[in-house]
């Protein structure tokens, strides 16, 4: 097999591409030959050293993979060989073979592209978790979505609004018409005072549920954004990071502006924050494939459809993540194999 491996911290250069000896399928696993794989910011951190979860290098990132399976292990039942799945890792999805639990893999609706499958595990079910788990999120309410020109924050929308929330997002200006089209309705510069921009959207009221990736000083304005009975889901520390080089300042300063919330200012002002990390809900399968049950009904009425902003070649996995941490991207990012 073919790995895009990080031999060290470093800029996107550091990648190596690798051989290595096909894995094998043990009891209750199945193996993917993958034909494409998800780029999330957690790789980039990764490769940064600045995500504590990552394997020391040399390490092989990705969480998320589609292909199909060529290889089931002893105990798996409901898929077999031949089929298309998308599925979950434990890092490791930047190769061309996988093995992962067969509980951590789903077939895909045929009417998916490969690099469309790739696009709907990490994003997906972050957003449902964020959205419907944890928010419990009602008609009406007004969803402010931050990053919404990303992978997590599209699929965001797309959530919000089969719930017939009104969502706001923040996101570069060139990305405004596009999320005007996948239905934003109101789209604000991520540089402008948003908080100022959502008073006005909202006439001082402030907003009912904020997803919120960036952390450091980001997480306070949002919270303080809230309106009463309003819920703050926080899951990334995208401010950490400034420029290709790990900046060991730059992730010290996001460290220390992330709010420590006081109880009494949430009893008092009627909030709730929640925290979210899918990578430690993998051996959550009852809490997370009910989730994912749902998602998979609705991509298949095409209620749901995952926007690829760029496929990439595993080879060129280093202008992936240059395009990424650019803020180009209106979507996933994927690498092809």
């Amino acid at each position: 097999m073919r790995q895009a491996v990080i031999p060290r911290y470093g800029p996107p250069e550091v990648f190596e591409l690798r051989d290595a000896p096909d894995p094998v399928a043990g009891a209750g696993d199945i193996r993917i030959r993958v034909r494409a794989a998800g780029v999330n910011y957690a790789d980039i951190l990764s490769r940064l050293g600045l995500y504590p979860d990552a394997p020391r290098p040399p390490v092989v990132v990705g969480y998320e993979v589609a292909g199909h399976v060529d290889q089931v292990g002893a105990d798996v039942t409901g898929i077999g060989a031949g089929d298309r799945v998308f599925g979950l890792t434990r890092f490791g999805g930047y190769s061309d073979v996988v093995v992962i639990p067969a509980l951590q893999a789903f077939r895909v609706p045929s009417d998916l592209s490969d690099s469309e499958a790739a696009a709907v595990p990490v994003n997906y079910l972050t957003a449902a978790l964020a959205l419907y788990r944890m928010a419990a999120l009602n008609a009406g309410e007004t969803v402010l979505i931050h990053n919404a020109g990303g992978g997590v924050g599209i699929a965001a929308a797309q959530l919000a609004h089969l719930r017939r929330a009104n969502v706001i997002g923040t996101a570069s200006p060139f990305k405004h018409a596009a999320l005007r089209s996948f239905g934003v309705e109101h789209v604000i510069d991520y540089q402008a005072d948003v908080a100022e921009e959502v008073r006005k959207i909202t006439g001082g009221r402030g907003v009912d549920v904020i997803l919120d990736p960036i952390g450091g000083r980001s997480f306070m304005t949002s919270y303080r954004m809230l309106a009463p009975l309003g819920r703050l889901i926080v899951f990334g520390l995208s401010a950490a990071v400034r420029g290709e080089q790990r900046n060991w300042w730059q992730a010290f300063r996001a460290w220390m502006a992330t709010p420590r919330f006081n109880p009494l200012s949430l009893i008092n002002r009627n909030r709730g924050v929640f925290g979210l990390h899918l990578g430690h809900l993998w051996e959550e399968q009852r809490q997370l494939a009910p989730l994912m049950t749902f998602i998979l009904s609705e991509l298949a009425a095409a209620r749901l459809k995952p926007v690829v902003a760029r496929s990439f070649p595993l080879e060129r996995v280093a202008d992936a993540h240059r395009f990424i941490q650019n803020r180009m991207n209106i979507g996933k990012v994927v690498l092809t194999t």
